[in-house]
C-alpha cells in the first residue's frame, strides 16, 4: 500500500482520522496519492451530480444528500486538490461528494488508467438513473456466466440498480438498500449477515461518500467484489482491499459535464462521460 503523508497546513482537516490501522486508512491512502502541486480550478455541487476540475482534469461524483450539517463553505478554487480531497472524509455527504469528485479528478484519467489495462465503453445509447446508471447492467452481464456456473451462488448487490432483479433468475440474490422500495430490497444493516456469505458482491460507489465502503469491503473479503457506478474512485489501491474490478467513469467532455451538472438535468453519459472498467491483475 501507499506510504501516507499528511499536510498539516491543509485548510481542510479531520482530527482523529489520521492514525493508521483504522477504517480511515482507505481514504488517507487515496488522498496521499494525489501530488501536492495540483490545484483546483473549478467545481460545482450540483443537484444530481458534482464535479471538481483541477490542473490534471475533471472528476465526477453523484451528489449524495444527508449526513451532518455542512461546515466547510469556503471557495475551493485555487486550493490544492489534495486538500479538497480531504472532504471525502466529511460526514456531511454533500461535502463528501465534492471530496470524492476531487479524488476522481486525479485518479479517473486515461493517462493513469491506460497503462493499467483499463477498458472503455462510450455508453452512448444507455440511459442514466443517478448513481445507478451507466455501467452496472454491463457489470452484472459480464459476470452472469460465472455466477450461473456456480450452482446456488449467493450474490449481494449494495444499491438497487436497474435490472438488478434479473440476477434472481440464476442466483440467490440479496439487494441491500438504505431506502427499500422493492420486494427484493433488504435494509442495508443486513450487510453484517449476508456479505460474509456472498460469493459475488457488487457495491455502489456511493459507499465512498457515505463511509460504508471500508466495512463493506471487509465483510465481502471472501467474495468476488466489483465496485460499480460513477462515484467509484478509479484507483488500483482498492485492489489491496479485495476489490476485483472497478467499473466507474472518466470525463470525456468537460464542457458537457459542466452544463449537465449546473443545469441539473440532461444526459451525462455518452459524449460527456465514458464508462471505464479496470480489473485487478
Amino acid at each position: 500500500m501507499s506510504t501516507m503523508s499528511f499536510d498539516v497546513a491543509s485548510p481542510i482537516a479531520y482530527p482523529g482520522t489520521y492514525a493508521p490501522g483504522t477504517a480511515w486508512d482507505l481514504y488517507n491512502q487515496l488522498i496521499a496519492g494525489i501530488p501536492e502541486d495540483v490545484e483546483v480550478r473549478d467545481y460545482c455541487l450540483g443537484l444530481n451530480w458534482s464535479y471538481v476540475e483541477a490542473d490534471c482534469g475533471m472528476g465526477v461524483a453523484f451528489t449524495t444528500r444527508g449526513g451532518g450539517k455542512r461546515a466547510f463553505k469556503a471557495d475551493l478554487r485555487g486550493m490544492k486538490l489534495r486538500h479538497v480531497a480531504e472532504l471525502a472524509k466529511s460526514w456531511c455527504f454533500e461535502e463528501a461528494s465534492l471530496g470524492v469528485a476531487a479524488l476522481n479528478a486525479w485518479y479517473a484519467r486515461r493517462e493513469l488508467l491506460d497503462p493499467l489495462g483499463c477498458e472503455y465503453d462510450s455508453n452512448a445509447d444507455r440511459p442514466t438513473d443517478g448513481e445507478r446508471g451507466g455501467g452496472p447492467k454491463d457489470a452484472f452481464q459480464a459476470y452472469r456466466g460465472e455466477i450461473a456456473a456456480r450452482d446456488g451462488a449467493n450474490v449481494v448487490v449494495v444499491g438497487h440498480f436497474p435490472h438488478v432483479t434479473d440476477i434472481a433468475e440464476y442466483a440467490n440474490l440479496t439487494v441491500l438498500e438504505r431506502n427499500c422500495r422493492d420486494g427484493l430490497d433488504t435494509p442495508d444493516p443486513a450487510c453484517e449477515f449476508v456479505l460474509p456469505q456472498a460469493d459475488f458482491a457488487f457495491i455502489t460507489g456511493v459507499t465512498f461518500i457515505n463511509k460504508t465502503a471500508p466495512r463493506l469491503l471487509a465483510l465481502s473479503r471472501d467474495a468476488l467484489t466489483v465496485m460499480v457506478g460513477p462515484s467509484v474512485v478509479m484507483s488500483p489501491q482498492l485492489f489491496d482491499y479485495g476489490v476485483h474490478e472497478l467499473v466507474g467513469i472518466v470525463v470525456a467532455d468537460p464542457e458537457r459535464v459542466r452544463f449537465a451538472v449546473m443545469n441539473g438535468a440532461g444526459p451525462l453519459f455518452g459524449e460527456a462521460l465514458t464508462m471505464a472498467s479496470l480489473k485487478a491483475k
